[in-house]
């Protein structure tokens, strides 16, 4: 009985010990948790600032830790990483050696003394849009646009962004790619410049700009300062150019309509596809020398072009070379259909001039008369025995690389 008694005390004792044990090992585990659970959650959470006007707050938040700082309205991105970014700011910089996502989802920058995005430094930029954004900056020559960027930058996403700049409304130092989005831009000069080049695959873009509508550069490598364009709808109201590149403009595709003093300009314009309106004052498509990549050219091989010149000394269609149509639909109102300083020739596709469709290139060689953006000297007499305009030419823009 006495022994029974023993081994009952026995399992009571070692019964609580292990309760003791399982209590302690739960209670340690919940610690753990908790403890896990706030790193994690302050490692996801870059910064988050909240204003006592809730219209007046913006958030910060990245998928790992990062250097940032910000004052709730100056944003300060020092690392690489993805950054989800909505609210209300004064102006966003980048200043890393790494690759910075930007995901802005109705965000609204207002600089009154810089850029609103300032890319000051990294391997590369990607702006995501999501939802409706909105940029406006007064900004200075040194730093003249309103989103600006030393290093590539591409920008895609569904969303959309109005740009207002008192100088250039998107501009890379560098390359500038843009995949898809909607872009409205009321720029004092340049809508969009890239340096290197610029590449549109798709999109919807509206822009107003005292400068050039979309251009590229530089004129320092004829690799580059191109401007291709493969798809997207374009309504460009430009002052100078509406497209432009130093070396060549090639369009594969998309819907434009373009007013601008000259509608498409480069050393070598190709066309292979698109519908293309433009209303112009000068030319409607110029092959100019702009750079030594070769002979300005001006080349169609399809596509639906329709262009109309103003009065004065204007061309629909101006090589200060050559002129090779061999596909598509061009119609031209103006008085000077053609003007070219080189060779000309139709292998393909349907000339309408005034109304009329014709199986020749004419060369008019001075254009409609006086008068027009190139009004000055009358013309002087080429090596090849054609006329050639040597008024002041509109480049566009600032001037600034």
């Amino acid at each position: 009985m006495e022994e029974k008694k023993k081994n009952n005390v026995m399992k009571i004792i070692i019964g609580v010990g292990v309760l003791v044990v399982v209590i302690g090992l739960s209670i340690c585990f919940i610690i753990a948790y908790n403890n896990m659970k706030a790193t994690n959650g302050q490692s996801n959470l870059g910064v988050s600032n909240t204003t006592n006007n809730s219209s007046n707050s913006n958030i910060v938040s990245n998928s790992s830790s990062k250097t940032t700082t910000t004052d709730s309205k100056n944003l300060s991105i020092t690392s690489g990483g993805n950054y989800d970014l909505s609210g209300e700011y004064e102006s966003i910089t980048v200043n890393t050696s790494e690759e910075v996502i930007l995901n802005l989802n109705g965000v609204t920058i207002t600089n009154s003394n810089g850029p609103a995005i300032n890319i000051e430094k990294a391997k590369n930029v990607t702006i995501v849009l999501s939802g409706t954004n909105k940029v406006t900056a007064v900004t200075t020559e040194d730093l003249d646009g309103a989103i600006y960027s030393k290093s590539d930058l591409v920008f895609l996403g569904t969303g959309s962004i109005e740009v207002k700049s008192n100088y250039d409304g998107i501009v890379s130092k560098d390359t500038l790619l843009i995949k898809n989005g909607t872009y409205t831009i009321n720029s004092d000069d340049d809508g969009i410049r890239g340096k290197d080049y610029v590449e549109i695959l798709d999109g919807s873009f509206t822009i107003n700009a005292g400068g050039d509508g979309i251009k590229a550069s530089n004129d320092e490598d004829l690799e580059l300062g191109y401007v291709t364009i493969t798809g997207g709808t374009f309504n460009i109201n430009a002052k100078s150019d509406g497209l432009q590149g130093i070396t060549k403009v090639t369009i594969n595709g998309g819907i434009f309509n373009i007013i601008a003093a000259e509608g498409i300009e480069a050393t070598y314009v190709k066309i292979d596809d698109g519908t293309i309106n433009i209303e112009a004052t000068d030319d409607g498509i110029n092959a100019s020398k702009k750079s030594n990549i070769g002979t300005p050219t001006v080349e169609i091989n399809g596509g639906e072009i329709t262009i109309k010149m103003g009065q004065g000394d204007t061309d629909g269609i101006d090589a200060n070379g050559n002129i090779y149509i061999n596909g598509g639909t061009i119609n031209i109102t103006g008085n000077s259909p053609f003007d070219y300083d080189g060779t000309a020739k139709l292998s393909g596709g349907t000339i309408i001039v005034n109304g009329t469709q014709t199986t020749t290139i004419s060369n008019q060689m001075m254009g409609g008369g006086m008068g027009g953006m190139n009004a000055g000297m009358p013309g002087q007499m080429n090596p090849n025995g054609n006329m050639q305009n040597v008024g002041p030419q509109m480049n566009g823009g600032q001037g600034r690389r």
